[in-house]
């Protein structure tokens, strides 16, 4: 790829544009060993070797992280009081990353952060119906009434009902009576319920709005799977790694 040296060196990380500008004109950029002062000089990124004070600059044109997006950090590209997914990434990071989708503060999970805005495109677009799985667990009795509305589509105060989800391996995780036979749907104090629920859209607070619509308030969420790809089990929460070639041929 053929583009302006000043535009290189800041989606490298460098710096802003006029930040590497000065660099440039300060005389600490070579380009294929011969020191070049011109900011607007083009550089093919696949042919030329671009160096700043004798370290190579290394230039990818997309870039793709795979995220555990932990609790308490925003999905946002920044944010002056607010910690956010892109602070996560520690290691040289371009300036025109951004996150593909967005979780909310207190959910976790896969987060994919690039640069591509076509591949985000393809993810998020209504009509391409790409699958999100997540593990959810919620203050109450997850009923098979309810599990079959979800199922179904839930109005939740919307123009129209979701879409059918599907909810999976339902199962109780915790009860402050486990010597009981059964759980009164009355008697919730204590009783917590998890599923795995993949929805096909993105609506605000989607997941949470389906439970409480049953009066059940989601007390955990995490995102599992995008598409075809999967959270890395490796991952601790606010860890991050390249995406594989493998995987992105998936995506």
């Amino acid at each position: 790829m053929k583009a302006r040296l000043d535009k290189i060196l800041a989606d490298s990380g460098l710096g802003t544009r006029s930040s590497v500008r000065d660099l440039i004109k300060s005389g600490k950029i070579k380009v294929n060993d011969v020191t070049q002062k011109d900011p607007g000089k083009k550089v093919d990124t696949d042919k030329d070797r671009i160096t700043c004070g004798g370290e190579d600059i290394s230039y990818s044109e997309m870039v793709y992280y795979m995220l555990n997006k932990p609790a308490g950090v925003i999905t946002a590209t920044e944010d002056k009081n607010q910690k956010t997914v892109l602070d996560l990434i520690t290691d040289k990071k371009r300036r025109d990353l951004f996150p593909v989708g967005r979780l909310d503060k207190d959910t976790v999970g896969l987060l994919i952060i690039t640069n591509d805005g076509a591949l985000s495109h393809r993810l998020l677009a209504p009509g391409k119906h790409v699958a999100k799985k997540y593990l959810v667990r919620v203050d109450g009795v997850i009923t098979e009434e309810i599990s079959s509305a979800i199922c179904s589509g839930v109005d939740i105060g919307d123009d129209k009902p979701t879409a059918p989800a599907e909810l999976e391996n339902v199962r109780l995780v915790s009860t402050a009576k486990p010597d009981e036979a059964g759980i009164p749907e009355m008697d919730r104090d204590g009783v917590v319920y998890e599923a795995e629920i993949t929805i096909t859209e993105g609506r605000y607070h989607q997941i949470k709005r389906m439970f409480e619509a049953f009066d059940l308030n989601v007390i955990y969420l995490k995102r599992l799977s995008m598409g075809n790809l999967t959270l890395d089990p490796k991952l601790e929460e606010g860890e991050w790694r390249y995406l594989t070639d493998e995987e992105l041929k998936r995506l």
